[in-house]
């Protein structure tokens, strides 16, 4: 990795961070910085590039572990529920990262003339995937970077730097996984159509056998291809993404636990309670009271 173009990025990551904080004015981009380590938190990936800058971080799907620092970057490929922290982070050296949402419509377009290999036939690559940064990325992102302070430039240039970003992915150590969400008969691609499914339709029974349907396999085919991907059993990221959905409803709507656990779909409330707190550590209304101790402590920026 070239220090001088990682640090060029740093330094405009962090110009940018004091001019506009987390959310940038580029569709799809957005920036992390802290001065203290994390703690674990939840929450889903999008199909999406992070690049580390300085500090380190730890995202873990269903029992992985995949662990960055300044210089590598992450590559997501499917909408997965995670558990992360910051692990690396002081206040002489931030934690310092950007992501960028990926196109999953414009990798399948740019597939064709894509050099690489493809992951090996019948595999199914985890939908999380860490690489040294390649250097062909550097300037192209940077340039994307530097356009959040042209916003004039915006419409007609990020685009064409989103596709370029994406084709030095596709065509570099990044490449392998991506290629996947492109290929619309491949197993993540298949998988993918699952996972929609039950991104949307959350709180409804899960049927195995509905979801093999949509990803055109076997049930037991279907299953060990998605726990190949995701990490963990449909099931899992079912209640994975129920679970998140209520901690979400819990802070910004305060309603009652019990009418938050029928809305996404537990029948039981001490059940709902009982996995609730096996997720994140607090039953629902102790964990609301220090989510919103958390939110009034949090600095504006």
């Amino acid at each position: 990795m070239e220090k001088a173009g990682l640090d060029k990025l740093t330094e405009c990551a962090e110009r940018l961070w004091n001019s506009h904080g987390k959310q940038l004015p580029i569709d799809g981009l957005t920036l992390t910085r802290r001065t203290t380590p994390s703690g674990p938190f939840h929450g889903v990936y999008k199909p999406s590039l992070c690049v580390v800058l300085r500090g380190a971080k730890v995202s873990r799907l269903g029992a992985h572990a995949f662990c960055y620092d300044a210089g590598k970057c992450l590559i997501t490929s499917l909408e997965v529920p995670i558990r992360a922290e910051v692990v690396e982070a002081s206040p002489s050296a931030p934690y310092l990262a950007f992501a960028l949402n990926l196109d999953t419509t414009l990798v399948a377009e740019m597939l064709i003339g894509a050099r690489g290999e493809d992951a090996g036939e019948g595999r199914t690559p985890p939908a999380l995937a860490v690489h040294e940064m390649d250097e062909g990325l550097l300037d192209p992102l940077a340039r994307l970077l530097a356009l959040a302070d042209a916003p004039a430039d915006i419409p007609v240039l990020a685009p064409m730097l989103h596709r370029e970003i994406v084709w030095r992915l596709l065509n570099g150590p990044q490449g392998a996984a991506l290629r996947q969400v492109g290929l619309a008969g491949n197993r993540l691609a298949q998988i993918g159509q699952a996972i929609g499914w039950i991104r949307e339709n959350f709180a409804q029974t899960l049927s195995i056998a509905h979801l093999a349907a949509l990803a055109g396999m076997s049930a037991a085919t279907f299953h060990r291809h998605f726990k190949a991907a995701t990490g963990m059993t449909p099931v899992q990221y079912q209640k994975s993404l129920r679970l998140q959905e209520a901690r979400r409803l819990l802070l910004s709507e305060g309603r009652d636990v019990a009418r938050i656990g029928f809305a996404i779909g537990y029948d039981s409330p001490s059940q709902f309670s009982r996995e609730y707190r096996r997720m994140f550590g607090a039953p629902p209304g102790r964990d609301l009271a220090q989510m919103r101790r958390e939110v009034a402590m949090a600095p504006g920026r």
